[in-house]
């Protein structure tokens, strides 16, 4: 099976839909989409995602079926710094602590340990593993057990902080590190594939990131701005 991840267009946050250039951007992504085999659309429940899943699926032909736990994550807590913003504090991690993620657990880390945005993670990978068992993949640990022979291909149009939640979590890296070293723009494409081996553990595997060819941008234009 393959998952399309795409990140909603420009948005116009205060009113939570899509700017003239982010409609643009969402026909450009639904036109590279075609060619991809979709058969599955799936949106958070937010209007800039259900607005930049809507030129897809008319273009496809599909529904699109909303996940409610795909919504954008929010943050903060009592004496956390920078108003307990995830993508600056995990830039800090990164960049000024040289934070070792393979020795400690980024989530007792003062940055994240009362931070909201570590509880909405945990619900969003809770919820996103719940969602992948119909669909024939059993998430035990780094690993997935294969329960079926389906090879389909779905889409899910999300967000910055939400979508690379799920990354964090499939591929099992520390989601501070994620949001400083794999941020991504607005209706980007990144694909992971996961083996059909029915009976057998298999790892996904990162088939494409960040794509943005459809749209021309500047990778990550948009990827710190929220």
């Amino acid at each position: 099976m393959r998952i399309v991840f795409v990140r909603h267009g420009e948005p116009d946050y205060e009113n939570d839909c899509l700017t003239e250039k982010g409609r643009q951007q969402a026909m450009a992504v639904s036109k590279r989409l075609a060619r991809e085999g979709i058969s599955e659309l799936y949106a958070s429940p937010m209007g800039r995602a259900q607005e930049t899943a809507s030129y897809t699926a008319s273009a496809l032909g599909l529904d699109v079926v909303t996940l409610d736990f795909m919504h954008e994550i929010s943050w903060g807590g009592n004496g956390i710094p920078e108003g307990g913003h995830p993508w600056t504090l995990g830039d800090m991690m990164v960049s000024e602590d040289d934070f070792d993620f393979y020795a400690h657990d980024w989530k007792k880390h003062p940055y994240f340990e009362k931070n909201v945005a570590t509880e909405i993670y945990d619900g969003i990978c809770r919820r996103f593993d719940d969602f992948l068992k119909p669909h024939g993949y059993l998430h035990e640990g780094s690993r997935f057990f294969c329960t079926a022979d389906s090879d389909k291909t779905i889409a899910v149009f999300s967000h910055g902080g939400s979508g690379a939640s799920v990354i964090s979590h499939l591929l099992s890296l520390p989601f501070p590190y994620v949001l400083t070293v794999f941020p991504y723009d607005v209706t980007s494409v990144t694909i992971l594939h996961f083996p059909v081996k029915k009976g057998s553990y298999v790892h996904p595997r990162m088939e494409l990131f960040n794509d943005v060819a459809h749209i021309g941008a500047k990778a990550a234009e948009y990827a710190f701005k929220r």
